[in-house]
Formats: C-alpha cells, sequence, structure tokens
C-alpha cells in the first residue's frame, strides 16, 4: 500500500534534498550538488503543482507541463517556470549528465538558489 504525499511534505523532503546539495557542494562535488538541487527544485516544483491542481505529477514531463501552464497565472508562477527551465537546463542536463560545470560560480549560484526557489514554491502554493 502505497501513501500519497502531502504538498507541506514534498516541500519538507525538498529542503532536506537541498541541504544535502549544499553539503555536497561544501565537499566539492559539484556534479552531485547540480543533481540534488535539480531533485529539490522538481518535488518543489511537484508539490506546487499538487497544491494547486490537486494532482501530483508522476514523470518529469508532467512536472514541466504542469510549471508551464501555471506560468500563466501571473508573475511569480511566470518567474517559476523560467527559473525552473535553467535548473533543469543548467544543474540537470548539463552539470549532471554532461559534466559541464562551468562556469563554476554560475553553478554554484543555482544551486544555493534553490532554497529560494523552494521559498517562492511554497509561498505560491499556500502551504
Amino acid at each position: 500500500m502505497t501513501t500519497a504525499l502531502t504538498a507541506a511534505e514534498l516541500f519538507a523532503g525538498a529542503r532536506e534534498v537541498h541541504r544535502q546539495a549544499l553539503k555536497r557542494l561544501e565537499a566539492g562535488d559539484i556534479r552531485d550538488a547540480a543533481e540534488k538541487a535539480w531533485c529539490a527544485t522538481k518535488r518543489a516544483t511537484d508539490a506546487l503543482v499538487l497544491s494547486r491542481t490537486n494532482d501530483m505529477p508522476q514523470r518529469t514531463n508532467q512536472t514541466s507541463a504542469g510549471i508551464r501552464s501555471l506560468g500563466q497565472e501571473g508573475e511569480g508562477f511566470a518567474s517559476l517556470r523560467g527559473r525552473f527551465s535553467d535548473i533543469i537546463h543548467y544543474l540537470h542536463s548539463d552539470c549532471f549528465y554532461d559534466g559541464h560545470c562551468e562556469p563554476h560560480e554560475f553553478v554554484e549560484e543555482l544551486i544555493r538558489g534553490t532554497s529560494r526557489y523552494i521559498d517562492d514554491a511554497e509561498q505560491l502554493a499556500g502551504v
């Protein structure tokens, strides 16, 4: 039997994964930190989509579709949509999969900035 997670639990999980990302960054493993920051971003976005639509995305393409759709609801959502796109591209695809984590300062900024993404998503979710 599986239990569906609530948006609040997903946000808490996102914060924990982001803490792990920061630890990996401090240990010098930028590639793992980038992937963990991406995972935290996805989890926070799933929580936002769940809170606004009552549907839990099951796959990344559903998360992407959810944030694109929510992006039409106003400036805050549109900002998250753009930031989501940056994170999936630069952290998940380029850095983690391709090993291209340059410039390090930019990638580190995205990793550290994930906390603001989570805060903003949680605020928009009303959790």
